[in-house]
């Protein structure tokens, strides 16, 4: 038998991700990983902070599957912002008008993306929740678990946040930005 043949059964036996897989997800997705780090604490040397942190956590911490290793990065890194930031709800309670939401189509600039400016212009709770369950598609419960708050106020911190996104001035300028290059 080959080494070649070893190695390969010693990864379909060792369903776990190895250092390297780790090392190599932070190396092929560390835009992303930046980027979301970056969303997350609206501060470079903090975002490479939990960037770095994170990278450390997944390969010292608890062994994943092979599978789950880029979505295990992405949630450590959260959990590091949270850490450092640690983002409470606001004191104000929004009451939420029959439950229902803005439009998130309203929150969106040309092609469907939301304008990075208008997201970190958001309050650090709020950020999160958006990034967290918007962005990243969390669910509430797991952003109230997380965020050490009840799913009620996830509700209401997203709610603020698309409120917030819909009307930023950043979002109608690339709004007016669209409609003048379409009259072109």
């Amino acid at each position: 038998m080959s080494k070649g043949n070893i190695q390969v059964r010693e990864q379909e036996v060792n369903p776990y991700a190895s250092h390297a897989d780790v090392h190599k997800i932070f190396s092929e997705d560390l835009k992303e990983l930046y980027q979301l780090s970056s969303l997350l604490t609206h501060d470079p040397a903090k975002a490479e902070r939990c960037l770095v942190s994170g990278l450390e956590d997944c390969v010292s911490g608890n062994r994943v599957f092979r599978e789950w290793a880029r979505y295990w990065a992405k949630r450590t890194i959260v959990q590091n912002a949270i850490r450092e930031l640690k983002p409470r709800p606001s004191q104000s309670t929004l009451l939420l008008s029959g439950g229902t939401f803005p439009d998130m189509e309203e929150s969106r600039g040309p092609g469907g993306h939301f304008e990075m400016d208008a997201v970190l212009g958001l309050e650090d709770f709020e950020r999160f929740v958006f990034v967290m369950s918007v962005l990243e598609h969390y669910s509430e419960h797991d952003c109230a678990l997380l965020l050490g708050c009840s799913p009620r106020e996830i509700r209401e911190g997203r709610t603020r946040a698309l409120k917030e996104l819909a009307t930023s001035p950043q979002m109608e300028s690339s709004e007016n930005q669209l409609l003048i290059q379409e009259k072109k």
